[in-house]
């Protein structure tokens, strides 16, 4: 039963109003745990400063009635009532803010009445309670139910919560407090300027979260995409972002290093890699122009607060550019080797495998909910240091986390107090049982955080009673005690997605070689599959299958992208002469190929490799040799591209090429033999006609002179046949 109710009020708590999702599973909305809706319509008591009343202070309530139909509410009477036995332990508290448990001795203290709500509306009341109210009197340190009726002309509401009345006399207990500084899910490998733009705005999320922790001791875990994002637009990056980027690295928070894009650690060393994806290149983002020497500098100073140096040198005028490690830099103040499971994905073996991954000589550190424990499976409370499968881990309690996460995502301070007031009630009952050893809590992942609401839930945790801020080192070096790690269901999904996504990355490093630079295709490739398996996207099952698919369609396009082009039947007369053969280049980047050629018939000898390089986005003419033996007929060329090193591009063409090698013989023949013709029949015509009038000649001895002489100009080359004639 206790189980069943801890289930229900943690998936209560993870989504309250908005119904972000609390785990990688997550993907159904919840209602909140102080709500108990009828339909869409949701009553919520949120107790001001987290429920947490001290000696000589009032306990002061926001009742709303949410109405979430198309038809109004009549006006509502509220009573606000207080139970006069505290909550037993953290079991008594998951089942009252399940609503599955009755408290004894629940008695009046306040009540107001909303007024009717339209469509679509909230109708909120502030309820005091004084502090000499006989009912704040002389109350015992503890945690006290607290429940709300709602009652309206065709309905009653309820909704739960509670009041903790601080013990003076506790031990200080250490608590640290993790909040992740990330992005939304993506499916480009590094953010755009204009998400940056947006996300760094007074009003962005990212400005929301650096703002929340700003001048607090919160632990930070950094996606390390963001500042390389900002880092790869050099002097283009947007002035928010830069300032933005320089806040971050000013910060003197302890901080660790998530992975890329918050990409899913369990899921990696579930498909058995025995060291985490990492990113190749980011040197496909950054332009040129954008890492040009400054007038006067050395170096270009692209981002302020960009405190690593550029280590990529050049000569004078040439654009420097950072490297890998500059870019992804998270700041000062930071610890190496520290992996963050998404709650409820990582069992033992995978705690193991990311034990043995160290980084910048720090050992390997691995937050674990507690719900992941045999310890703290049923909602108890277990201390922070411990080891698990031979590693070194940290607990963080996943109750009060996961309410921590539901108040970062309210814009509404007086929606927010419900989650707030939940885990200040099981913060409490954790530290009771702890004895003064350290705990952490986390404000688990979720998308769209509220400035509001992130900031209230640090500073609330600033302001409970009883604790103090520790340190990541200071947890790190508490005295750990031996913890036992659940075992967890395989995600199949998620298991045969990266092995797809994998698949494609190794097709697309072989197909890369055709590149003068690989990493261009390389880089972005490895970026945008870390990005996919990044956090931002839990809860949203659907859209990352659409996400993951794209990815998919885009990789065949891509290994596509080069190919021959169609080509029609070729005629070839003669013996010898070149075919033409177009290369298609779709990629932006000029490619080196071989196009391959091979006849199926020994009467056409072809150039067997011919090496080409294409031009970006264009179809590049190529031309290959090819000789003709004796024989006419047809003889079919297969044809197909490889790259350097081998790798087939594109499927293969044929084309038909008719040989006609003795037409050329015979047309020479041909042409000699009438040349030859004509020349002799045109000295048998000189000899016919020389003949004929000699015979003339000798057949008129008395002719004319004067006509012999006109006949002489007249035939000249007559004339001088008949004069030899007469010499002889």
């Amino acid at each position: 039963m206790r189980l069943a109710a801890l289930a229900a009020v943690v998936a209560l708590v993870a989504a309250p109003w908005r119904a972000p999702s609390a785990g990688a599973a997550d993907e159904t909305p919840s209602p909140s745990p102080s709500a108990t809706p009828t339909g869409t319509v949701q009553a919520v008591l949120a107790p001001v400063d987290s429920g947490v009343v001290r000696d000589g202070e009032p306990l002061n309530v926001w009742v709303t009635l949410r109405n979430g139909t198309a038809y109004s509410v009549g006006s509502t009477a509220v009573t606000v009532s207080l139970g006069s036995t505290a909550l037993g332990d953290r079991d008594d508290l998951t089942e009252w803010l399940a609503g599955s448990s009755d408290a004894p001795g629940l008695a009046q203290v306040g009540s107001a009445t909303i007024p009717a709500i339209g469509p679509e509306k909230d109708g909120q009341r502030l309820i005091l309670i004084s502090a000499q109210d006989p009912a704040l009197q002389n109350r015992a340190p503890g945690v006290y139910p607290l429940k709300a009726t709602f009652r309206s002309p065709s309905a009653t509401w309820t909704a739960t919560s509670t009041m903790v009345i601080p013990r003076t006399d506790a031990p200080t207990t250490p608590v640290g407090l993790v909040v992740p500084i990330t992005a939304g899910p993506l499916t480009t490998g590094l953010l755009t300027a204009d998400q940056l733009t947006a996300l760094t705005a007074p009003d962005g999320e990212l400005t929301s979260e650096l703002d929340a922790v700003d001048g607090t001791d919160a632990i930070l875990a950094v996606d390390p995409a963001i500042p390389a994002s900002i880092r790869v637009l050099g002097t283009s990056a947007p002035d928010s972002a830069t300032a933005w980027l320089a806040q971050l690295m000013g910060l003197s928070n302890e901080r660790f290093a998530l992975q890329f894009g918050d990409a899913d650690t369990a899921l990696q060393t579930q498909t058995g890699h025995t060291a985490l994806l990492q990113p190749t290149s980011l040197q496909a983002y950054m332009t040129a122009d954008d890492f040009l020497p400054v007038r006067g500098q050395a170096n270009p100073t692209p981002t302020p607060g960009a405190t690593p140096e550029p280590t990529h040198t050049s000569q004078p005028g040439q654009p420097t550019y950072p490297d890998l490690a500059a870019l992804t830099d998270i700041g000062p103040h930071q610890r190496g080797a520290v992996y963050w499971p998404f709650s409820g994905t990582a069992g033992p073996r995978d705690i193991g495998a990311l034990g043995k991954l160290s980084a910048g000589g720090d050992a390997s550190l691995t937050l674990v909910g507690s719900t992941s424990t045999a310890g703290g499976a049923n909602g108890g409370a277990v201390i922070a240091r411990g080891t698990a499968a031979g590693a070194a881990i940290l607990v963080y309690d996943s109750a009060v986390s996961t309410a921590l996460r539901a108040a970062s995502v309210e814009d509404d301070a007086a929606l927010s107090g419900a989650p707030l007031s939940a885990a200040a009630a099981y913060l409490t009952l954790a530290t009771a049982k702890t004895g003064g050893a350290p705990l952490l809590v986390a404000v688990d992942r979720a998308t769209e955080r509220s400035s509001i609401g992130l900031s209230g839930v640090v500073g609330a945790m600033a302001r409970l009673p009883g604790i103090r801020s520790a340190t990541l080192a200071e947890l790190a070096g508490a005295r750990p005690v031996s913890v036992s790690v659940t075992e967890v269901a395989t995600r199949e999904d998620r298991v045969a997605a990266i092995g797809r996504l994998e698949d494609d990355a190794r097709d697309l490093t072989s197909f890369s070689s055709i590149l003068n630079d690989p990493t261009v295709l390389t880089g972005p490739q490895r970026a945008e599959i870390l990005q996919l398996l990044g956090g931002g996207w839990i809860g949203r099952g659907a859209a990352w299958k659409t996400a993951v698919t794209a990815h998919e369609k885009a990789a065949v396009a891509t290994l596509g992208a080069v190919s021959i082009a169609p080509t029609s039947s070729v005629n070839l007369v003669g013996s010898a002469a070149p075919l033409r053969f177009w290369v298609r280049n779709d990629l932006p980047w000029p490619v080196n190929v071989e196009l391959i050629a091979q006849p199926d018939d020994l009467r056409l000898e072809v150039e067997q490799t011919t090496k080409v390089v294409a031009q970006p986005s264009s179809n590049t003419r190529t031309e290959v040799p090819v000789r003709a033996k004796i024989g006419n007929g047809e003889v079919t060329i297969t044809l197909h591209l490889e790259s350097p090193t081998g790798v087939l591009l594109g499927g293969p063409q044929s084309v038909d090429v008719n040989v006609r090698a003795d037409w050329e013989v015979a047309g020479l023949w041909i042409m000699g033999v009438l040349v030859g013709a004509f020349l002799i029949l045109g000295l048998i015509r000189t000899i016919v006609a020389r003949r004929r009038r000699s015979r003339a000649v000798d057949a008129a001895p008395d002719a004319d002179p004067d006509a012999t002489s006109e006949a002489a100009e007249a035939e000249p080359g007559e004339h001088a046949g008949v004069g030899e004639r007469t010499r002889e």
